[in-house]
Formats: C-alpha cells, sequence, structure tokens
C-alpha cells in the first residue's frame, strides 16, 4: 500500500511490471473495497491494453453501481452512463465513430436487470463493442440486496433466509443468455478474478475481436 500510495505523487512506471502504464496513478489506491474482484478484472484488462497498445483508441464506459469507481481508474477516455445504459450509450459511440475501441464495464445489476433489454438487443444486432460484467450476484454498493444473479440458497439483505426457486425464481446465466440469443460467431465467455492470467487471454481475445471487426464480445468475470 505504501508503494502504491507513492506512485499517486506522480509516476507509475517505476511500479511496472506490477501495475498497468495505463493506470491513472492519481485514483490509487483505488475506491473499491480492498481485496474486491473488480480492482483484479481491471488491473488484468490494464495489461491488456498495455500489451495491445491501444491506449489512444479506447472509451471505456461504466455504469452505476460499484463499476462507476471505476470512472477514473484509467488514462483513458471515460464515459459514466445512467444506470443500465453503459451498453447502448457504446454501442452509439461505435456506431459514430468506427475507429474507437469501446468496453462497456458494469455489474449484473446494469447488465442482466435494468440493462437486460441493452444486452439483449446488442447481442442480437452483433454490434462490434465489448461487454465486461462483473458478477458479484448481489447489489453490492446499496448493501448487498438480491439480484438477478443470487444463487439459490444464498442469502442477501432481501433473502435473510436464502433464495428460494418458489418465492424468488431461478437466478439468470447472462453467458446462456447472450448466446441463445446471439449470433454463431459472437465471442462468449465466463472467468473468475481468481485466475487472473486466464481472465487475461480471455480479455485479449475478446479485444482482438473488436480489432478485426468481427462483431460482439461478452465477457463475464465473476468476482468477489
Amino acid at each position: 500500500m505504501a508503494k502504491l500510495q507513492e506512485a499517486t505523487k506522480g509516476n507509475i512506471e517505476h511500479l511496472a511490471p506490477h501495475f498497468p502504464r495505463c493506470w491513472n496513478p492519481h485514483s490509487k489506491a483505488s475506491k473499491f473495497c480492498g481485496g474486491c474482484g473488480h480492482t483484479i478484472a481491471l488491473k488484468y484488462l490494464g495489461f491488456v491494453i498495455d500489451e495491445m497498445d491501444i491506449q489512444d483508441r479506447i472509451v471505456f464506459g461504466v455504469d452505476i453501481g460499484c463499476s462507476l469507481l471505476a470512472w477514473d481508474f484509467f488514462n483513458l477516455d471515460t464515459i459514466q452512463t445512467h444506470h443500465g445504459r453503459t451498453t447502448p450509450t457504446l454501442v452509439g459511440l461505435k456506431r459514430a465513430r468506427p475507429e474507437l475501441i469501446c468496453i462497456a464495464y458494469m455489474g449484473d445489476g446494469g447488465a442482466y436487470a435494468i440493462g437486460a433489454q441493452h444486452l439483449v438487443n446488442t447481442a442480437m444486432r452483433n454490434d462490434n463493442v465489448l461487454v465486461i460484467v462483473g458478477n458479484n450476484t448481489n447489489y453490492g454498493m446499496t448493501g448487498g440486496q438480491l439480484a438477478p444473479t443470487t444463487l439459490i440458497g444464498q442469502k442477501t439483505e432481501t433473502t435473510p433466509y436464502g433464495r428460494t426457486i418458489e418465492e424468488h425464481g431461478r437466478p439468470l446465466d447472462g453467458c446462456k443468455l447472450v448466446a441463445s440469443l446471439a449470433q454463431e460467431n459472437t465471442f462468449v465467455a465466463r472467468v473468475s478474478s481468481a485466475r487472473p492470467l486466464q481472465m487475461k487471454r480471455i480479455f485479449k481475445s475478446a479485444l482482438q475481436r473488436q480489432l478485426d471487426g468481427r462483431g460482439f464480445a461478452f465477457v463475464e468475470v465473476l468476482v468477489n
């Protein structure tokens, strides 16, 4: 932590290779809770952006919820959108400026609850953007309430005795939803933040797809 705080004074280069060059050193240590899986996902996304040398072409969009804490995480052009509207905002930007690389980053609530209609239509149209969803199976920023992805038996602030199928329905599987609606060549993947090197490879494949103009890429990251 001391080294990380030292980086905020100006230069993160001396910490390489431990931190991505495209990070914004003035926003570190980050606003995320200590040990949060979002920070791991963002770190390895940053490493991929560095390796692909695409920092000056990216627009990074964040949602309301925990993902909004990434609004100043990178030295990238960044947009914070209304809740659930990150995907269509980035799709519109990509259509207006197809040379840009557009990444929509959100939580499971922004993707699968209020933003579900946008995710569905983006998948069906095969829009050439990357959507990354950090799935922690609850509404973490507002106290840990039931979310679309909350697991059967999982206790939350609004399911103190655990989620049941009879009372709350089945949890939503975002990857299956996207895969069932998307075109055959759509990139759909799920990875855990506990497997950062695998996550890094997946991010790189997803971004390369956009560089090649091959259509929609969707990555769900299971985060603690």
